[in-house]
């Protein structure tokens, strides 16, 4: 493979002279202009978000300070309270970095493996909160171990597809950048450093414990779950960039050329992403398991589901993770390149492909998973030394470790992004295998058999209906 220095200007230029495989991709080849509107937005978001990391710096030194300085008056012990969470802090960030290593040598049985390590670990830590036996960590606790039986129904629903999955992430994630490695360790590090700062915010503001400090500390939280996807983020744009040109062009470009233009000029459109997709996906989600349990028996259930489905629907195609690759690559406001690559998928005939991709449900079982070690590190020091801190630091372990997983994990689903946009823009490139196009077949085939096959229920009411 050859080394080279890719710039936006450059891909712009070998797409363009490159050939089209059909009049829709030739549109797509000219210059990419960023409108007012996107850099406006862009811009907006830059300076929101570096206002609001001052002012939460501010605020976390504030309240770390006066919870030092007042914790005698209010009884609290801050030995037993932040020793428990740092640890699990720190335990989160060594995990991840074994779980990322787990998943570059043996991506299929990490696969595998974290779809059932998920649930039970969720259910783990549910028992640990019922154990804590506190109003608050009781019904926590029985919402954990509910999620735990919903992960493990979701697991088995989806254990026909770990297959192709397993074999997706294989070819995508082999032959990782240089320096993945370092790179995503160095943005574990970071993360643990930013948790363990803002702990001592949360720490102190429990110190006090008024009604102004639990909102500062759902503020604190706020701005943890921000600046954690944009870390990931920023890997997921950076290794997506480098992947695309190694998938498209058959070229190698070096890793820190393509963080630095990153850090440079991209990070706008990444501080957007990192607010609408986690938004975005959650209501796709939520609408995709509604349309499943409305089904269409009942008339008004499934209108309202179907009407929900089609906000959510436009939502996902306007801010959704395969946008990254075409922020990166082309420097793309983030909701064009939402728009561009959603559209491509579907001149692909890839919707149903993307729809049932389980590299997303992969990274959030991983998450889940991470934070539940996380938490029954904390959670379990805690109970020992001071119950009555045990809830609060399990929570906040749990939060801790599932957004330092997500960080562990934004490579192989940049790696797996990568490949799907650029299969999108030229299928007939010889550089890909049948692996997408034999997939594309089974789903279809197995919608068809869907829609030729009967539904039992609809035979039961015509059996029983009068003459």
């Amino acid at each position: 493979m050859r080394k080279q220095s890719f710039n936006i200007t450059t891909i712009q230029e070998q797409r363009a002279s490159s050939t089209a495989t059909n009049t829709a991709q030739e549109s797509s080849s000219q210059r990419i202009e960023a409108t007012v509107a996107g850099q406006f937005l862009r811009k907006l978001f830059q300076f929101l978000f570096y206002l609001h990391f001052i002012l939460i710096a501010v605020l976390t030194i504030f309240l770390a300070i006066r919870g030092v300085v007042l914790s005698g008056k209010h009884h609290f012990q801050p030995k037993k309270w932040y020793p428990p969470l740092l640890a699990s802090a720190a335990s989160a960030g060594i995990l991840s970095l074994a779980w990322q290593w787990m998943t570059q040598s043996k991506p299929s049985k990490a696969m595998r493996i974290c779809f059932w390590l998920g649930p039970l670990m969720t259910c783990a830590f549910g028992i640990l909160l019922l154990i804590i036996n506190s109003a608050a960590s009781l019904s926590t606790g029985a919402v954990a171990i509910i999620s735990g039986v919903i992960q493990s129904i979701y697991t088995c629903w989806v254990n026909p597809r770990f297959e192709y999955a397993g074999k997706i992430l294989s070819v995508s994630a082999a032959f990782p950048p240089a320096r993945t490695a370092i790179l995503v360790t160095l943005s574990i590090i970071l993360s643990a450093a930013y948790s363990s700062f803002l702990v001592s915010g949360i720490g102190g503001a429990t110190a006090i414990g008024t009604t102004l400090d639990i909102l500062f500390i759902a503020v604190i939280l706020l701005s943890l779950a921000w600046s954690m996807h944009v870390i990931k983020n920023v890997l997921l744009v950076t290794i997506s960039r480098v992947k695309y040109i190694h998938f498209a062009y058959g070229a190698d470009m070096e890793t820190e050329i393509a963080f630095r233009d990153t850090i440079k000029y991209l990070m706008g459109s990444v501080y957007i992403g990192s607010v609408f997709v986690p938004i975005f996906g959650s209501i796709w989600g939520s609408a995709r398991t509604i349309n499943a349990i409305a089904g269409e028996r009942d008339e008004f259930l499934f209108s309202c589901a179907d009407c929900y489905s089609a906000v959510a629907s436009t939502l996902a195609a306007h801010g959704n993770r395969w946008g990254f690759v075409h922020v990166g690559v082309y420097n793309k406001g983030f909701i064009q390149a939402s728009v561009d690559t959603w559209e491509m998928f579907k001149r692909a005939g890839m919707e149903t492909l993307i729809n049932s991709d389980l590299t997303g449900a992969f990274c959030f079982f991983s998450g889940v998973a991470g934070g539940a070690v996380s938490a029954l590190v904390g959670g379990t020091w805690a109970l020992a030394v001071h119950k009555s801190y045990a809830t609060e630091v399990s929570i906040y372990a749990f939060l801790i470790g599932y957004f330092m997983f997500r960080t562990a994990t934004a490579w192989p689903l940049a790696c797996v992004s990568a490949y799907y946009v650029a299969y999108a823009e030229n299928p007939l490139h010889p550089r890909f295998d049948s692996t997408i196009p034999a997939r594309i077949q089974e789903l279809q085939r197995y919608q068809n058999e869907q829609i030729a096959s009967p539904d039992p229920a609809q035979l039961w009411e015509q059996y029983q209906a009068p003459e």
